[in-house]
């Protein structure tokens, strides 16, 4: 019977941009609803401050994303450029550069010359790429790839506390809202933790409480500013 072993790292380029994106879309949308009813607002204000708060923040995260990510692309191109030409120039330098770096991992330097002759002869780059710059194709960048992720789970969590917000009554607005979205921001947590290999408990808690921080500050601050006016 055959075993393979199904392992969580490839999963990190998009699970890190979609929990990234569904976390501040929680978060941000809800404190943002949460400071605004604070301060006394009308319901319409609360939506559209809501709603353009969703918009607003969909385009940051994509082209937040897109942007760093484009620039960790470019490094990693830049790389491959400056290994390719090496290879090209100093081809017995770089084979023994390759077997110097399995030696430092145990291997016997006879053995760990003809494991880089063989892995040269097959993907000279490829194996320079893996394992002495640290690209590999489960991690390198893709920034449309994450751009689109993140803003698409940011929309999905800034949905949820407007879709409360559009619902709930103005006396219960601020308590549901809060209530609703911190068990979100739990879910979210465990659910992320539990596709990353990590303990539930652990993801959930570390979410909730800086979003529970995140509410808490902006609804003092929407009090402060409701008092004043």
């Amino acid at each position: 019977m055959s075993h393979q072993e199904i392992h969580k790292s490839h999963r990190v380029g998009w699970l890190r941009a979609a929990v990234l994106g569904a976390n501040d879309g929680i978060v941000s949308t809800a404190s943002l609803i949460i400071g605004v009813a604070a301060a006394s607002t009308s319901h319409e204000g609360i939506m559209l401050a809501g709603i353009a708060g969703l918009v607003a923040g969909a385009m940051s995260m994509a082209a937040g994303e897109y942007v760093s990510v484009s620039s960790q692309s470019d490094t990693e191109n830049a790389d491959l450029a400056l290994e390719k030409n090496s290879l090209e120039q100093n081809y017995e330098f770089e084979k023994n550069e390759l077997a110097k770096i399995y030696e430092a991992r145990g291997v016997d330097s006879e053995l760990a010359q003809q494991v880089a002759g063989q892995l040269m002869a097959h993907d000279a780059l490829g194996a320079h790429a893996r394992d002495e710059i640290g690209i590999s194709d489960t991690g390198n960048a893709k920034p449309v790839q994450a751009a689109f992720s993140s803003a698409g789970t940011f929309t999905i969590g800034a949905a949820l506390p407007l879709m409360l917000a559009l619902l709930v009554p103005e006396n219960y607005l601020i308590p549901v809202v809060v209530l609703s979205s911190l068990i979100f921001l739990a879910l979210l947590g465990g659910i992320a933790a539990r596709a990353g290999g990590a303990p539930i408990s652990v993801g959930a808690m570390r979410v909730t409480f800086w979003g529970a921080l995140a509410m808490a500050l902006t609804a003092g601050v929407g009090i402060l500013f409701g008092v004043a006016a």
